[in-house]
């Protein structure tokens, strides 16, 4: 058995954990909102609703979620990035069963032709993706960063991402002040430039979990001091792409009807994180005329799968009112928020130290935000459960998403702080 085979192996089963422990942790939030619910309807007006850490169900979920990535975390140092990365899509196969057993959701007829296109596409990828396994010293992976084919994909990336950023705030600014023909247009191509620009960055993250796998697999067999200054700068770069990645995603669901931001997220992020680890690892090398065209129909099945999956919302009627109360309450307490931090800036402006700590407590607010959301310890349901394997983000459709998804906004609020990016 090849070491791909193993990778690929490891991949699946943390991924299929990382999905039962999402939907654990949904569970958890439904048990917590129902006994809140049973109370009120009794008149207990003394009862105050338990953290969402005291249900075992959302305790065992974190378990399985935390197990799921650091299975996918070792998987990356067996298997190519581009196999890897393409086969996070499994998740949507075990997400049928797991959201019709443990959250009693209805499987719908589009759901289960989506999940059929995920299936064939990954059955292809598998059979025709790069089956190569390399172990790289650190030197070798310090010398893969000048090679010039990486050095001008980088140069590419970031032409994309700043283009993709001018288009969207372009937009912004178009939407706010044009006609309603170019505001429907712009409306498309916002959460599009959104998606591309948090994928682009977002999916560098698996490539420095790879190069951490790779030397944490040297270091168990002797061959590699694990603390040097290459180690700690990819732990950095890593946790700073990762994050930037989960805070966009979890901002993208809050700026975004889920039916446009939902497949782009994903789909961009496969994207991307294929053709990092076909550039930098040089995956490209083993590919064929005929491998590169199953490879390409591998990949345009798993994408059609993602597209069928997108919330449905033709059922976003039946809690639009619940929705709208529960944005407005968010609204009030963000203005709230920045008035009183606009007070303190306006108080402090001749003071260079006080503004930088407030602009830092912005940061780490919504540093804690994001993570808070992306582990089910906020008010909101789960939003993205992995950096390491294509993002469950939740909706209606694949049953992860309560009412709190149903944002019918397509044009992003003028006064979030991305757009000061």
């Amino acid at each position: 058995m090849g070491d791909w085979v193993i990778g690929a192996l490891i991949n699946i089963v943390g991924s299929v954990a990382i999905n039962f422990g999402t939907n654990l942790l949904k569970l958890g939030h439904d048990q917590r909102e129902k006994l809140s619910a049973i109370n009120n309807s009794e008149g207990n007006d003394k009862f105050v609703p338990k953290s969402v850490m005291h249900f075992q169900t959302w305790r065992i979920g974190i378990l399985f979620f935390a197990a799921g990535n650091c299975l996918n975390f070792m998987s990356f140092a067996y298997a190519a990035q581009s196999l890897l990365a393409a086969l996070g899509s499994i998740q949507f196969v075990s997400n049928i069963a797991f959201a019709y057993f443990v959250l009693n959701k209805t499987i719908s007829v589009k759901v289960m032709v989506a999940t059929t296109f995920i299936v064939f596409g990954n059955v292809f990828l598998v059979s025709f993706g790069n089956h190569q396994s390399p172990v790289y010293t650190p030197e070798q992976l310090i010398a893969k960063y000048s090679n010039l084919v990486f050095v001008l994909y980088c140069m590419s990336l970031v032409f994309v991402v700043a283009f993709n950023h001018y288009l969207y705030r372009s937009g912004e600014t178009i939407i706010s002040s044009s006609s309603k023909d170019a505001g429907t247009y712009w409306r498309t191509m916002l959460p599009f430039s959104y998606a591309v620009v948090s994928g682009a960055i977002g999916s560098c993250s698996v490539l420095f979990a790879k190069s951490l796998s790779n030397m944490l697999r040297l270091t168990m067999s002797s061959r590699y001091e694990f603390h040097s200054w290459f180690t700690y700068a990819i732990v950095l770069l890593f946790l700073c792409t990762a994050g930037f990645w989960m805070a966009r995603l979890n901002e993208g669901l809050s700026l975004f009807d889920a039916i446009l931001i939902v497949p782009m997220f994903q789909i961009a992020w496969t994207f991307f994180s294929i053709c990092t680890g076909f550039v930098y690892f040089q995956e490209y090398q083993v590919f064929d005329t005929l491998r590169i065209i199953m490879f390409v129909l591998g990949m345009t099945f798993v994408f059609l799968g993602i597209s069928l999956l997108a919330p449905d919302d033709s059922k976003a009627a039946d809690t639009k009112d619940a929705s709208n109360a529960t944005e407005h309450s968010v609204i009030d307490m963000d203005r709230n928020g920045k008035m009183l931090m606009e007070e303190t800036e306006s108080d402090d402006s001749n003071s260079f130290v006080s503004s930088v700590k407030v602009k830092a407590k912005r940061v780490l607010l919504k540093a804690k935000s994001a993570c808070s959301m992306s582990l089910g310890l906020g008010e909101e349901s789960i939003s993205a459960s992995s950096v390491l394997a294509m993002p469950m983000v939740s909706s209606r459709t694949t049953g992860f998403r309560g009412i709190g998804n149903e944002r019918s906004k397509y044009a992003p609020l003028r006064t979030t702080d991305w757009s000061n990016l």
